[in-house]
C-alpha cells in the first residue's frame, strides 16, 4: 500500500494469521465516534472533531474517484479508522496481523483491506509520521484514493484482505498506484531512465522492489489499460494468482513486459 503499509511486509510475514486476526479485531482503546456516510461509516476520536468534515471530503471524493475508474459501486459497506495517534493504528496493526510486537516505520500511515481502512490521522502527520505532509493536499487526496482502490479491490477479490494471494504484489500496488494519480510524470520519468539504463527488473515479482516499485508496478497496469480496455483490466480484480492474470490476458510473463517497455518507449520517449 503506498500509504505505508508496503505489502511486501505483510504478504509473507502474517499471511496465514492476517484472516483469523481480522475476526477477532478490536478497536484499539478510548472512545470511537462514528459518522455513517452510506456505503461507509467513519470512526474517529474526540482529538478530531475540528478534522472530520474536513477528512469527509477526501473520502467522498476518493470513493467518486474509484467508483468512477473502475464502473461500479463498492460491493459491501466498509469502515474507516481515522487513529489519532501511531500507538492506536500500532494497536489495530497488531490484531489485525497477529503480531503483537509489530511496531510501524515511520513511513506507515495506511492500509486499506475489503472490510476497514486505517489511518493516522492526517492533522497529526508532521509529528507522528515521515514521508507525508497534510498540507499536501494533492497528495493526501491520492494517499487516500489509494487506499480505497485496496477496499474495493479486496472486496472483488477471492483474498479479501490480499493475504492468500500469490505473485500478485506489483498488480494489487500497481493497480492502487495507477487508479489514484500517483503514476505521475516524476515516477514514469525514473522508470524511463532505468529503461534506457538497462536496469528493469526481468520479473513481474521483481517490479515490487526498490525504490521504483511503485512506478514500476503503476506503469504496468497502465499499460494494461492501455492495451486491453478498463474492462479487461477491471475483470482482472478477482485474480489471486499471477498465473490466473496472465491466462486472463493470454500472454505470458515474458512478452507482458516486452510489450510493457514497447509501449512506455513510444509513449513517453
Amino acid at each position: 500500500m503506498y500509504t505505508g503499509i508496503k505489502r511486501n511486509i505483510i504478504f509473507k510475514a502474517a499471511c496465514f494469521l492476517a484472516a483469523t486476526a481480522l475476526l477477532g479485531w478490536s478497536a484499539p482503546a478510548g472512545t470511537w465516534l462514528q459518522k455513517n456516510k452510506g456505503g461507509y461509516s467513519v470512526h474517529y476520536m474526540a482529538p478530531d472533531r475540528n478534522n472530520i468534515n474536513g477528512y469527509n471530503k477526501f473520502l467522498h471524493a476518493g470513493v467518486k474517484n474509484v467508483q468512477s475508474f473502475f464502473q461500479q459501486t463498492y460491493p459491501r459497506k466498509f469502515d474507516v479508522y481515522i487513529h489519532p495517534n501511531r500507538h492506536s493504528l500500532d494497536s489495530a496493526w497488531q490484531k489485525d496481523w497477529g503480531m503483537p510486537d509489530f511496531k510501524s516505520e515511520c513511513w506507515m500511515v495506511a492500509s486499506g483491506i475489503a472490510a476497514k481502512l486505517d489511518i493516522i490521522s492526517p492533522a497529526v502527520w508532521t509529528k507522528e509520521a515521515c514521508e507525508h505532509n497534510y498540507i499536501e493536499k494533492d497528495k493526501t487526496q491520492q494517499l487516500i484514493t489509494h487506499e480505497l482502490v485496496h477496499v474495493l479491490h479486496g472486496q472483488l477479490n477471492a483474498s479479501p484482505d490480499f493475504s492468500n494471494t500469490e505473485g500478485i504484489d506489483w498488480f494489487v500496488e500497481g493497480l492502487a498506484t495507477y487508479a489514484s494519480g500517483q503514476c505521475d510524470s516524476s515516477r514514469i520519468a525514473n522508470v524511463m531512465k532505468a529503461i534506457k539504463d538497462n536496469k528493469v527488473p526481468e520479473s513481474l515479482a521483481d517490479f515490487w522492489k526498490g525504490e521504483l516499485k511503485y512506478g514500476l508496478s503503476g506503469s504496468v497496469v497502465m499499460f494494461i489499460d492501455a492495451q486491453y480496455g478498463r474492462h479487461k483490466l477491471i475483470e482482472l480484480l478477482p485474480f489471486s494468482k499471477e498465473s490466473e492474470i496472465l491466462k486472463h490476458l493470454n500472454i505470458d510473463e515474458k512478452e507482458l513486459l516486452k510489450e510493457w517497455k514497447d509501449y512506455m518507449q513510444k509513449k513517453f520517449d
